[in-house]
């Protein structure tokens, strides 16, 4: 390894998916004998962790890569490597766009990146872009944060969402045994992690695809099962998951995180549009009824809860006025947060071939539109912190003031109050809540007990 490049970074785009990824495949290279540096520039191994899912997602990525290309001609011993869905996407491909890169791999092939990088050391260009199984992970990821953690427990994804191109990158699902998933907890504890966010690209898949089943039929093995084998680790005070799909988003799932006390109060649950016809033309298996059904029982078990959400607009022939059912469905239902992406065609999806596209002025106003209603549905979910106290688990020191720290509600809201990191990083700290914003808090410590969970 002497010979080889010593510092390396890594330029995640996209999903938590991606974001986790990258923290395995630095563990990777640190395990190598790499070094992390802060910029593109100072590093003899660059790695852009891709994604597809919006056209000008994909197009950054090609801008970067320009920039990383042409420095290689100064720097051969540079070594370029595009990892993720539009490496998966685009395969050889990208070889002939790009010829200086070294590495091309998808998703599915993270955890080989110590073999593929021998390949290339060894004077190969090389491409992994074929099926895989995903093994279990040996490595330590280097993780971005000391108090919250991701932790995957199933790769890819079944569904045929029109729209949609993560199954063609991301592949069939996989799910992890759940003694690995319960491994990986207990060692996050042992470091001191407090927070876990169980990821998925469809979480609520989960288990389908393990062997076993009971004699009526049912899996043994579910994201509701999960979660009440999980919940007893202990040092691990707060439990997330995403990414939530409706088809399979159940009262029985609702009813284990209501019953568990370190399942966080925040549900991320994509509705895309608000139309009936719409959801069908994309595949999605629910209704807007169906959708509504599941946000009602919800409040029934948990009045309090945070829900967020994806949205789409302007997809392939929706009308003026089925995009006002999107517009009512966030007025009924109140969000405290919608990602929202104006429709982008994707290689290799139904929808991109469709006749009846929209234009981009149609679907940059419907955006704007929408974006308009959400900030303001946000901030009227806001006023019901102000006055409340609030169980906040610190992350980090606030960029922009260094005499605040930041952290989290269980209900996922961003919150600031005077402290200092060195005492109170990783603690669960009392906070009365004085400002409302709508993606965000600020409040002041109070002296009283808080449960960490």
């Amino acid at each position: 390894m002497a010979d080889f490049p010593r510092r390396y970074h890594i330029t995640t785009f996209g999903c938590q998916m991606n974001k986790a990824d990258s923290e395995r495949m630095a563990g990777i290279l640190e395990d190598m004998g790499f070094q992390w540096t802060e910029t593109a520039e100072q590093a003899d191994l660059v790695l852009y962790n891709t994604c597809t899912i919006r056209d000008n997602a994909e197009q950054k990525v090609y801008s970067y890569l320009g920039r990383q290309a042409k420095r290689k001609h100064q720097q051969p011993n540079l070594t370029l490597v595009v990892a993720g869905c539009v490496a998966q996407q685009e395969g050889e491909a990208l070889l002939r766009r790009v010829p200086e890169l070294d590495l091309v791999m998808g998703p599915q092939h993270a955890n080989r990146l110590r073999d593929l990088l021998e390949q290339v050391f060894a004077g190969n260009q090389v491409v992994a872009t074929e099926a895989a199984h995903i093994y279990e992970d040996i490595t330590k990821p280097r993780r971005d944060s000391q108090v919250l953690a991701w932790v995957n427990v199933i790769y890819g994804c079944n569904e045929r969402c029109t729209y949609c191109v993560v199954p063609n990158v991301r592949g069939v699902e996989q799910s992890r045994r759940p003694e690995a998933i319960r491994a990986d907890l207990e060692a996050l504890a042992a470091q001191g992690y407090k927070e876990v966010t169980l990821l998925g690209q469809n979480i609520d898949a989960y288990g389908r695809d393990l062997p076993g089943a009971t004699p009526e039929g049912r899996h043994l093995y579910t994201l509701t099962e999960l979660l009440y084998f999980l919940h007893d680790v202990p040092g691990i005070d707060r439990i997330r998951f995403a990414t939530s799909h409706p088809r399979y988003f159940t009262e029985r799932l609702i009813r284990a995180c209501a019953e568990l006390p370190k399942l966080c109060e925040h549900f991320h649950i994509p509705f895309q549009s608000g139309d009936s016809d719409l959801l069908k033309a994309m595949s999605r298996g629910y209704s807007r009824e169906r959708y509504l059904r599941i946000i009602d029982t919800l409040r029934r078990y948990m009045p309090d809860a945070s829900i967020s959400a994806d949205a789409i607009v302007g997809f392939p022939g929706e009308t003026e006025q089925q995009f006002e059912k999107t517009l009512s469905l966030v007025e009924q239902v109140g969000f405290d947060l919608v990602n929202t992406a104006a429709y982008s065609p994707r290689p290799g999806t139904p929808a991109a071939v469709w006749e009846n596209q929209l234009s981009e002025a149609v679907k940059d106003d419907r955006l704007q539109q929408l974006n308009h209603l959400v900030n303001l549905k946000a901030a009227e979910r806001s006023q019901r912190y102000l006055g409340r106290v609030e169980a906040v688990l610190v992350e980090d020191q606030n960029p922009k003031d260094p005499t605040q720290v930041m952290g989290r509600t269980r209900g996922n809201r961003l919150t600031f109050f005077t402290g200092n990191i060195a005492e109170l990083k990783g603690q669960t700290v009392a906070v009365k809540i004085t400002t409302v914003r709508p993606f965000s808090l600020t409040g002041e410590p109070i002296a009283q007990p808080v449960a960490v969970c």
